[in-house]
């Protein structure tokens, strides 16, 4: 008796951990898909707030008048960041870059003074970037206002690709994930066949006959997206240890939206086909048993 009972949770456990493997190798698929659009999605909103808008001043507007001009437009929603520079630094910038002072062979500054803009991701984008202009150009001291309209186009264009390749290998791991634990999880119940029908024949309703099923199921998903999510912990790890400015696009959110969503993956497939599985031996008659 006690080898009989050796033998089944030895049966068991081998059923366990080969559920928790296979789910788990899975869940690492789809938690490098969550992980690749999050920072995308950062990188994404990073490269925006980066790009520079520069207004170009009239020769007749004070470091006074510019200062105000910054303070106001620090006010405006949709700017994150604003530096005023003024000509004798832009003249100090130029000279260092070129190796040589331009003024001193001009005998006058040949720069002019700027704002240079930092906009929120949001709207660092072309149509926004118009009314933006728009706006700005409405300050009469204002000469100029200038962008990178490629860049920005090229960023915008390239997030688009990025989405849809995402988009479709997130279904199609999905419908694979979901086709591969089916048929471990259905092996593991197919075992237990005949229990579920003695079970059925007592009297014992569905939902009771599927509880141990589902919560076993639950507890290879949350096991295997645990595994799962040490895996990508260790790789994002072994990122940082490459490049440092990896947290820039890397945020505790993106960790936190990664990790949570490779668990639900986990407990909603394994359940998910727990249940079909067992669903299908309720419905079956004790004579179809012998058939599978």
């Amino acid at each position: 008796m006690n080898k009989k009972k050796k033998r089944s949770a030895m049966h068991y456990g081998m059923q366990l951990v080969t559920l928790c493997i296979s789910t788990s190798m899975v869940l690492i698929l789809l938690g490098v898909i969550v992980f690749s659009v999050q920072t995308a999605k950062n990188m994404t909103s990073y490269v925006k707030e980066n790009i520079t808008v520069t207004m170009l001043l009239g020769e007749d507007m004070t470091n006074a008048e510019a200062s105000q001009l910054c303070n106001k437009l620090k006010k405006n929603h949709y700017i994150s960041k604003v530096t005023y520079i003024s000509k004798d630094q832009a003249l100090k910038e130029q000279s260092e870059a070129m190796g040589s002072d331009p003024s001193e062979f001009l005998g006058v500054n040949p720069f002019v003074a700027s704002i240079e803009l930092n906009l929120k991701s949001d709207y660092a984008n072309t149509d926004s970037l118009k009314w933006i202009s728009k706006s700005l150009m409405a300050n009469n001291k204002v000469t100029e206002v200038t962008y990178q309209q490629d860049l920005m186009d090229s960023v915008n264009k390239n997030l688009q690709k990025v989405s849809i390749v995402l988009l479709v290998l997130a279904i199609l791991l999905t419908f694979v994930s979901f086709s591969l634990i089916k048929n471990t999880v259905s092996l593991s119940v197919y075992s237990k066949r005949f229990s579920i029908h003695t079970m059925k024949l007592v009297g014992a309703s569905w939902n009771f006959i599927r509880a141990p099923f589902l919560a076993r199921a639950a507890f290879a998903g949350i096991l295997a997206a645990l595994i799962a999510d040490a895996v990508l912990a260790a790789g994002v790890y072994s990122l940082y240890n490459y490049e440092k400015e990896i947290l820039v696009v890397v945020t505790p959110q993106v960790l936190i939206i990664t990790g949570v969503s490779v668990i639900l993956f986990g407990v909603i497939i394994t359940t998910t086909c727990s249940c079909l599985s067992v669903n299908r031996f309720l419905r079956m008659k004790a004579g179809d048993l012998y058939k599978i």
